[in-house]
């Protein structure tokens, strides 16, 4: 269906339901936890930015989450050029939503640390600032410990993706989530003893926000990246398999700050494994791209109720993506990830 919503309102009703599914592009949808008829073990909450570095080939993630059995937060650094992965974990329990992970994803300030992880995120107007930091981390050229200090520029006129959508199996479980692409970024990171200076005009940041109740067993796809085509920017945000996509999907590309909308995709992974090329394409044929990967995120982490198999794959997309008004965009090793996610809790 693709239904927009373009007023807002309050996320759930009375019996915990969303009011109104679908997408937006302005983040319309009043989440309060108060409203969700789970218990705090069941509601789910994130922030997860994730910085690629075209000039560099690198990127970086960050993640606070809140799981509300546990609180889980990390830091990685991919290299693009060696296929190498460095990344250092902690984990709080019981967290029951008391993070302070923001109902929103406005103005507001949060931050968490211990011994082996420091993370801070804030946003006053249109800058975000991260600041985040791992002294231990072993990273990809032999050294260890990172720290960042990092800009984000989200403009007025950005435009994100908004989705609400609820599972057949059980409407009270809901997934709200916005994705913000193309956030230009600027700030310096310390590798070891290595010094990199990001600039906003070959740095770019997404935020993967969400707040939910989920389903116990879900898997997911989703691909995500940003940068410069000429002078022009663009991303894409591209997704499915979690929760029941009947009202709309998140599938977009973003050009010059503005959404555009797709249908449904498909990734084709090759059965030889994920490290060989995947093939992205929709049903509208508005999206055709091969996925050519260079590094593979991987966890797997099985405790009988809790299960995770993450392959979170970073490499180059190719290929051709039409925006709503029939102009084709040619994309030619423009870097990105896709994951494919499976996660029983």
């Amino acid at each position: 269906m693709q239904h927009e919503i373009t007023k807002r309102q309050d996320l759930l009703d009375f019996r915990g339901m969303i009011q109104e599914e679908g997408w937006a592009r302005w983040p319309l949808w009043n989440y309060s936890r108060k409203a969700i008829q789970a218990s705090r073990l069941r509601i789910k909450e994130w922030d997860y930015y994730a910085i690629t570095s075209h000039e560099h080939k690198l990127c970086l993630c960050v993640t606070m989450s809140d799981l509300g059995f546990a609180g889980l937060f990390a830091v990685a650094v991919i290299d693009l050029q060696t296929g190498k992965v460095s990344q250092t974990d902690a984990i709080q329990l019981a967290t029951l939503g008391k993070l302070g992970l923001a109902a929103h994803s406005g103005d507001h300030a949060v931050a968490w640390s211990n011994k082996t992880i420091r993370i801070a995120f804030s946003r006053r107007g249109e800058r975000r600032r991260l600041l985040f930091g791992a002294p231990d981390l072993l990273l990809p050229n032999g050294e260890r410990g990172i720290t960042a200090d990092l800009t984000l520029v989200q403009p007025e006129t950005l435009e994100s993706m908004n989705i609400a959508t609820s599972w057949k199996q059980k409407r009270t479980a809901f997934y709200l989530n916005e994705k913000i692409n193309c956030l230009a970024t600027s700030g310096t990171v310390h590798l070891g003893a290595k010094k990199i200076t990001l600039e906003p005009h070959e740095s770019f940041g997404v935020l993967d926000w969400g707040r939910g109740r989920w389903t116990y067993t879900n898997r997911w796809f989703w691909a995500s990246a940003s940068g410069m085509l000429g002078a022009h920017s663009f991303g894409l945000n591209l997704g499915y398999g979690f929760s029941d996509r009947t009202p709309a999907s998140e599938n977009a590309l973003w050009y010059d700050h503005q959404i555009h909308k797709l249908q449904e995709i498909t990734f084709s992974i090759p059965e030889t494994g994920y490290m060989d090329p995947w093939r992205i394409s929709s049903n509208d044929k508005r999206c055709e791209l091969e996925f050519t990967p260079i590094a593979d995120r991987q966890s797997n982490i099985n405790l009988l109720l809790v299960k995770s198999v993450q392959h979170q794959v970073f490499g180059h997309f190719s290929g051709q993506v039409t925006l709503d008004d029939g102009t084709v965009l040619t994309l030619a090793d423009f870097p990105g990830f896709a994951e494919d996610v499976y996660n029983r809790y």
